[in-house]
């Protein structure tokens, strides 16, 4: 049931899994296992020590686990690992990891990433995201379940980006975004939440309602400073998951700030 055109590369060692199909001109690497029914479409390079699952389909030109773009690797084994059901456009980069960001880039399932973004070594992906045509991930980001990033933006290395969250077209993202949260601008900065995004995953009109008074208290209010208001809110709204998750997400140790309202 595999599928190798002739003008296909395969190394010694590469291990290609039942029922992929790998079209003309691409390079496997030696290191390199393809699970079941994945497919590269044409001229297509996997390399270096990276895992692709099932079912994930690689489009033309997209360069997949070259050696990461960090001054700093000296060429210690490190990996990629893809997950199940992703689609990759056409001159997408993703690198793996360094010794010093753990040596994994992990990327979950059921992803959609356009034409030529770029997943920098280190980053952590979960499931389910949409990067737009040009966006780009710094090394050692986080990005969360279900989150939508906007062509041509960029995220800076270290930032995470939680669950849900949206980031607008060419906005350019230095500090951690919170769940739920939508982001736009040159220097982005905190507009509300994604309720387009909640509606979408069938979040209840209450929970929701919750999110809202949750957000003006943090970021609309002048009492306090603004972990003690995102602690009162963790306190008050234990019942509420999508609460519970914005308020853990700003409760967690980053080496980030956090992108605010522009209050001017």
């Amino acid at each position: 049931m595999t599928s190798i055109h002739p003008s296909s590369v395969i190394e010694a060692g590469a291990v290609i899994g039942a029922g992929c199909t790998i079209g003309p001109f691409c390079h496997v690497g030696a290191q390199v296992v393809l699970a079941a029914n994945v497919e590269l479409k044409s001229h297509v390079v996997v390399a270096g020590n990276t895992e692709v699952g099932e079912g994930t389909v690689i489009w033309p030109f997209a360069s997949i686990g070259h050696q990461p773009q960090d001054l700093k690797y000296d060429g210690e084994p490190t990996r990629l690992l893809i997950g199940k059901n992703n689609r990759i456009r056409e001159h997408a980069t993703m690198n793996p990891g360094t010794k010093g960001g753990g040596g994994i880039t992990r990327v979950g399932d059921g992803n959609l990433f356009m034409m030529s973004i770029h997943v920098g070594h280190d980053c952590i992906l979960g499931n389910n995201i949409v990067m737009a045509n040009n966006a780009t991930l710094g090394g050692h980001v986080v990005v969360e379940d279900n989150v939508i990033i906007g062509g041509l933006a960029g995220v800076h290395q270290f930032c995470r980006i939680g669950q849900g969250a949206m980031i607008g077209f060419l906005a350019a993202v230095s500090a951690d975004v919170v769940p739920y949260g939508t982001v736009t601008g040159e220097r982005a900065t905190l507009g509300g939440l994604n309720l387009v995004g909640l509606k979408r995953r069938g979040v209840e009109r209450e929970a929701v309602n919750d999110l809202r008074a949750v957000f003006r208290d943090i970021f609309e209010s002048e009492t306090g400073e603004l972990m003690e208001r995102v602690s009162a809110a963790h306190a008050a709204y234990a019942g509420n998951v999508h609460v519970q998750e914005l308020t853990g997400f700003m409760l967690a140790q980053s080496s980030r700030s956090f992108t605010l309202p522009n209050r001017a």
